[in-house]
């Protein structure tokens, strides 16, 4: 049969291979990397308990427990005491009196100079994120950096210009693929192009960078179209 033959298919070049793997797996490693990352955190914050403890517990019972006090299991009870305390924190937070601890908490924080401003700022963009920012969409897409270009932002606030009364938003621009670093922005409320998605649908594409988003997408304003 001839090279020319048109049932002959051409075999991929080594690099080809390489790049196909490589984009296939490269979602699985970040999968791993963000997974082991909050799997590592969480199972930290309570390892200073469980650790002598599980040590205390693989002592008296040498013979059925002494597998507690293997690295891995003990990252593992870590994780779920870490939970159990985050699930009870929320049941409580529900509650006359777990309100009243968070206030008497609140105030104690107040008491200290960083860790009050700290605290503060955390707590209310946490709560602004939680509620409607007033006159505009919470997910929309701002000029940056040029007009041309745009970038999905939320929208925290929605202030006013001194003197002219301007409606102006504070506008958080998160970066790809780590949205806990951005930008804070502030716009204009009549430059912003407002957009119909979720916070969520907001972070998956940011996260993923680009690849997970909706078929359209408001690029231009409509005062502009």
């Amino acid at each position: 049969m001839s090279p020319e033959s048109p049932h002959l298919v051409p075999r991929p070049s080594l690099q080809r291979l390489f790049l196909t793997g490589l984009l296939t797996l490269l979602p699985i490693w970040l999968t791993w990397v963000v997974i082991k990352f909050v799997f590592v955190l969480l199972s930290g914050i309570s390892s200073p308990v469980v650790v002598p403890l599980s040590a205390q517990i693989a002592a008296s019972f040498p013979h059925y427990l002494g597998w507690v006090k293997v690295e891995w299991m003990q990252n593992v009870f870590g994780l779920l005491a870490t939970l159990l305390v985050i699930l009870s924190v929320g049941v409580l937070s529900r509650r006359v009196i777990g309100q009243r601890l968070l206030r008497w908490f609140g105030a104690v924080i107040k008491r200290i100079p960083l860790a009050s401003i700290i605290y503060e700022s955390a707590k209310k963009l946490l709560d602004m994120l939680q509620t409607e920012p007033g006159t505009t969409q919470r997910v929309v897409l701002i000029d940056f950096p040029h007009r041309d270009m745009k970038a999905v932002g939320l929208v925290t606030r929605v202030i006013r210009e001194q003197g002219t009364g301007r409606e102006l938003a504070a506008v958080y621009v998160p970066t790809t693929p780590n949205p806990t670093s951005g930008y804070l922005e502030i716009v204009p409320v009549e430059l912003l192009t407002p957009t119909d998605w979720t916070v969520d649908q907001a972070m998956s594409f940011i996260i993923s960078g680009g690849a997970v988003a909706p078929e359209t997408v408001p690029f231009t304003r409509a005062g502009e179209r």
